[in-house]
């Protein structure tokens, strides 16, 4: 279980160094960026609310999330993820961002994977190895889109038969669900016509601040995992290693720059693609303890300035907390504000890296006449300290 209440690890406000500023004027994303026709299908951007006036803006084009109007303690309104004005500057900047992926979240070694005897190679795209679905995967892929009432938003794409590398024609289905209680839910049901893997996810990038000028490092996370996987280049050994003794335990609520410096062998592997080099992070997935299937919370995230926290419910068995080492500081998001090296957090609920050449990891095998479908809850509610409601 989660140790999310006060007397599991209080972090009072007055005890957190401030960091972070209150939330900046949230820049309104216009839907003239997000229409357009690539491929020969249309893009929009459809808008989601809910009767606390929360907001969430989704673009058919990759299924991104590109803005997400959460309040604060106060009752103000922040933008809480990172995202761009138009389709051309998120491909240019970070076209992962906000988007869904697939067919496979993160990192396939050399791209290659054996089932059933048979060798399959994928696109090469990140450095030797296949990333977020390949070249053109789902997230550069305009899905058709319907939006069934403000609350909800469908959206539909058929991957077809060697589509990247991937054998089979498979078919994703993903709702988006916003709820009175400030909740953004997020559905998704695929099937294929051939054998086949599939582990979909979204890269939402969260700063809970509203303010892309603050760091992460002073938002407190917790996650429901004892163990975590450890990587070589971000593709994990295969091991599944303790989280206790090590800056990878998260179980109680702890603040990210009092783990993130440690100098740990896993963190400079988070240094891989880091920018400034000298500096890892977190580029981990984290076996959560419930049992996969099962809806349950798996992390909780506090930031103090704000008292947004936002908990994560996932089917899936892990997530992986990447803490923005890559970014560059360079990129161009919304208004033209630059977002800076670790000013954004993401926490993918998926199947971990690699799994495919994992047999003792759960599995992600489809096969027709199977369904796939998962369910990730982001919730969204304010907190005066970290071990509070």
């Amino acid at each position: 279980m989660l140790r999310l209440r006060a007397c599991a690890a209080l972090i009072l406000l007055a005890g957190l160094p401030a960091l972070a500023t209150a939330s900046a004027p949230y820049v309104d994303v216009k839907p003239a960026g997000y229409q357009s026709v690539i491929d020969g299908k249309q893009t929009d951007l459809y808008t989601l609310k809910n009767k606390q006036g929360m907001v969430v803006k989704i673009s058919n084009y990759g299924g991104k999330i590109v803005e997400l109007l959460v309040p604060d303690r106060n009752g103000n309104l922040g933008d809480v993820v990172m995202g761009f004005d138009t389709i051309e500057d998120g491909n240019r900047y970070n076209p992962s961002t906000g988007a869904i992926i697939g067919r496979y979240a993160n990192r396939i070694a050399k791209g290659q994977f054996t089932m059933d005897g048979k060798l399959y190679q994928l696109s090469i795209n990140n450095g030797p190895n296949h990333l977020h679905g390949g070249k053109k995967g789902s997230r550069f892929r305009v899905f058709d889109a319907k939006q069934l009432d403000d609350h909800t938003l469908q959206i539909n794409y058929v991957f077809k038969d060697g589509e990247e590398g991937y054998p089979g024609n498979c078919s994703l289905k993903v709702v988006y669900t916003l709820t009175d209680d400030n909740a953004l839910k997020i559905r998704y049901d695929s099937v294929t016509d051939r054998k086949t893997i599939v582990n979909f996810s979204n890269h939402a990038g969260f700063n809970l601040s509203g303010d892309p000028s603050n760091s992460i490092v002073n938002h407190v996370v917790t996650i429901d995992a004892d163990t975590f996987t450890p990587v070589v280049k971000l593709i994990p050994t295969g091991e599944r290693r303790s989280v206790k003794g090590t800056p990878f335990d998260f179980t109680k609520p702890t603040r990210i720059a009092d783990l993130i410096y440690t100098q740990d062998d896993q963190l400079k592997q988070g240094q891989q693609l880091a920018n400034p080099p000298a500096e890892g992070g977190y580029d981990h997935n984290w076996f959560l303890n419930k049992r996969p299937g099962e809806l349950g919370l798996a992390a909780r995230v506090y930031e103090p300035t704000s008292g947004r926290v936002l908990e994560i419910y996932t089917t899936e068995p892990a997530i992986h907390f990447y803490s923005g080492n890559a970014l560059p500081g360079t990129d161009v998001g919304k208004g033209g504000r630059i977002y800076g090296f670790r000013s954004f957090f993401t926490m993918l609920a998926e199947h971990p890296d690699d799994s495919p050449n994992e047999p003792n990891w759960p599995t992600t095998v489809l096969n027709p006449g199977e369904r796939f479908t998962a369910t990730t809850i982001y919730k969204f509610s304010t907190a005066k300290s970290a071990g509070t409601p």
